[in-house]
């Protein structure tokens, strides 16, 4: 086993603009990009900043889906220090989790925790999102 997401297999182009189109209706993205050329396998969504503290300059998802429905949801949070918070969902051939797994913030440490999704993009991205939306509010109601 491999700790590259890809497991071997080919991006899979079709889902990455299905997820684009359905992040750009959100009002949470103020820029989706898919396959940009910093990250020409992924569709990377920033967050509108006023949703955030004034200390974060940037919050964003870098999403990959591979033709095996493997995938890799990046979310970092970039602060105005050198700091940052990230977490990530996997699913993926590797040697430190069961395939299915989450890499918990705030530094998507490895090995992660076991976990398990749905297989259809849409309830995997609903899973993601809602949970961001809770640490978005939890922004506000510390």
């Amino acid at each position: 086993m491999s700790d590259d997401p890809t497991g071997g297999s080919p991006i899979d182009t079709e889902v990455l603009d299905r997820i684009a189109s359905n992040l750009e209706r959100s009002e949470r993205f103020e820029t989706v990009e898919t396959r940009p050329p910093y990250a020409a396998n992924a569709v990377v969504a920033d967050y509108d900043l006023g949703y955030f503290p004034a200390g974060i300059r940037r919050a964003y998802l870098q999403i990959r889906w591979f033709e095996t429905a493997d995938f890799s949801i990046h979310y970092t949070e970039q602060y105005h220090t050198e700091n940052s918070w990230e977490c990530r969902w996997d699913r993926h051939p590797n040697d430190h989790n069961s395939r299915e797994h989450f890499h918990p913030p705030p530094d998507a440490s490895t090995p992660g925790k076991d976990a398990d999704y749905p297989t259809d993009w849409r309830d995997v991205l609903t899973i993601v999102v809602r949970r961001l939306d809770d640490r978005i509010k939890a922004f506000w109601s510390e």
